[in-house]
């Protein structure tokens, strides 16, 4: 096709008439894909088919839709709309600053080493750069698609144009990735459902904030608060307890039977143990085994849960004898072992 009969058809996508109803067997035209190779592998399937044929145009980058009139803003809101951007506005993402000056220069310098006819290993020597650097900076016509709007280091997505109706739309509580991709499509978007996930994971991942959990008590801390003393343990370790408690009933039952045994023991209420030792049968089945040690020697415990006395001097006896027989193990006869153990 001739130039003039380009230039003809862009006149007419630029007087409301739609891009599809134009093309031939040798004008198609191409929207601008999710990603650079998408876009690159429309224009190859198109440039196939014109190779295999007489040979064509390839126009990159305009609607599908019919265009809107000379000066009309294009608002994204409205349904329909189509992807337009003014000269004025592509003039604005034009790249300044130090790091955009610098990418020009060394552009610069590597097509102009280029035209004196020096290779890519001769240019990465003399600028001091890395081959493959020097390789991507000969590969660029302009330094223009080195360069990547804001300086966030990735190239513009074509969901960003719809970027403030998404918003809009989470904001009024549809986060539905089918739905939205729909409506996306009603105004004029052309890329796939998988994008749409994947453009809005990261504000359903800001959105939902799990607070900080505590890690789980270990069993030595979670029996150290059953057998102390309630008004000894702090308000974290109460309220973790509380928590363990309501989480857990058996534990709960036997916080309660830990509970009254302790009084048992402080206030000398003997009286109670049979009491007790038969609510424990009835409701906590794990302590039926030490139930049973206790009434097989139910009289000396009552005792010890009753009287004043305690075995503790004759314990601390025995223990200094065990000490005495540990040290003196093959060392003393039975008379000296005898002596020690009477006069120590």
């Amino acid at each position: 096709m001739e130039r003039l009969e380009v230039e003809a058809a862009l006149e007419r996508v630029g007087h409301d008439a739609t891009a599809d109803s134009l093309e031939s067997e040798t004008l198609d035209f191409k929207l601008v894909a999710d990603s650079v190779k998408a876009t690159h592998n429309l224009l190859a399937d198109a440039l196939v088919c014109f190779v295999n044929a007489r040979g064509g145009t390839v126009i990159l980058g305009v609607a599908l839709t019919a265009l809107p009139p000379p000066g009309h803003q294009v608002n994204l809101l409205e349904p329909g709309a189509p992807i337009v951007s003014s000269p004025a506005q592509e003039h604005e993402q034009v790249r300044a600053g130090r790091l955009a000056k610098r990418t020009r220069e060394r552009h610069a310098a590597v097509h102009d080493l280029l035209a004196r006819g020096k290779d890519l290993r001769a240019i990465a020597a003399e600028l001091g750069l890395a081959r493959n650097t020097v390789r991507r900076f000969a590969r660029a016509a302009s330094p223009d698609e080195l360069l990547v709007n804001a300086g966030t280091g990735r190239r513009p997505k074509a969901l960003d144009a719809f970027e403030p109706y998404l918003r809009r739309r989470w904001n009024d509580g549809c986060t539905n990735a089918e739905q939205l991709y729909q409506e996306l499509r009603a105004l004029g978007y052309r890329g796939r459902p998988t994008t749409v996930r994947q453009y809005l994971h990261p504000w359903r991942s800001a959105a939902v904030k799990h607070p900080p959990s505590s890690p789980p008590p270990t069993v030595r801390q979670a029996a150290g608060w059953l057998l102390r003393d309630p008004a000894h343990l702090t308000d974290d370790e109460q309220r973790r307890l509380e928590a363990l408690s309501h989480a857990c009933p058996p534990l709960a039952a036997l916080r309660d039977h830990v509970g009254a045994f302790a009084r048992m023991m402080v206030e000398r209420r003997g009286d109670l143990l049979e009491r007790w030792m038969t609510t424990v049968d009835d409701s906590l089945p794990e302590l039926r085994s030490f139930v049973a040690g206790l009434r097989r020697d139910f009289d000396a415990v009552r005792a010890g849960l009753t009287l004043p006395h305690s075995s503790g001097p004759v314990e601390g006896h025995v223990n200094r004898v065990k000490m005495l027989k540990r040290q003196m193990y093959g060392r003393a006869n039975p008379d000296l072992l005898r002596k020690r153990v009477l006069l120590a």
